[in-house]
């Protein structure tokens, strides 16, 4: 697994912002160990990978239709927290979820604001059916 900065203990809150420790949140998801139950446990689990780097885990959950080939982290960045502002399930394999990420880079802040699309779809040997990030819509400008 590629990783700038893995949680030094289990104790250790999770990037996406839940209150869970890592080990018992996303790190259970980058380990293999569950997959995701919906779009949002994915969007949370995406989130903490590029806080720590994890481009593995990101070219596992993006669909093989619009995942770039670069996927290496900007060691510029530094990411500062997630809001999930809505999570909507339109059927048993369409989800969006629209949320901000807060960053800084060079020692200015930034907002990204997407409307994620996310596809349920079996990907795992034995057809286990798993969430993946499609694409999204950037809402207002990045700040």
């Amino acid at each position: 697994m590629n990783a700038r900065r893995l949680p030094k203990a289990t104790a250790e809150p999770c990037p996406c912002g839940n209150s869970a420790e890592y080990a018992a949140c996303c790190g259970r998801y980058h380990r293999g160990e569950a997959l995701p139950p919906n779009a949002e446990a994915l969007m949370r689990s995406r989130y903490s990978a590029y806080v720590l780097g994890n481009t593995d885990w990101l070219r596992q959950t993006w669909h093989p239709s619009t995942c770039p080939d670069d996927l290496e982290p900007d060691p510029a960045t530094r990411w500062l927290g997630l809001s999930i502002k809505a999570h909507a399930q339109q059927d048993d394999t369409h989800a969006t979820v629209e949320f901000v990420a807060r960053y800084k880079v060079g020692g200015r802040a930034w907002r990204l604001h997407e409307r994620s699309r996310f596809v349920r779809e079996p990907r795992m040997a034995g057809g286990a059916a798993c969430w993946l990030y499609v694409d999204g819509d950037m809402i207002g400008e990045a700040s």
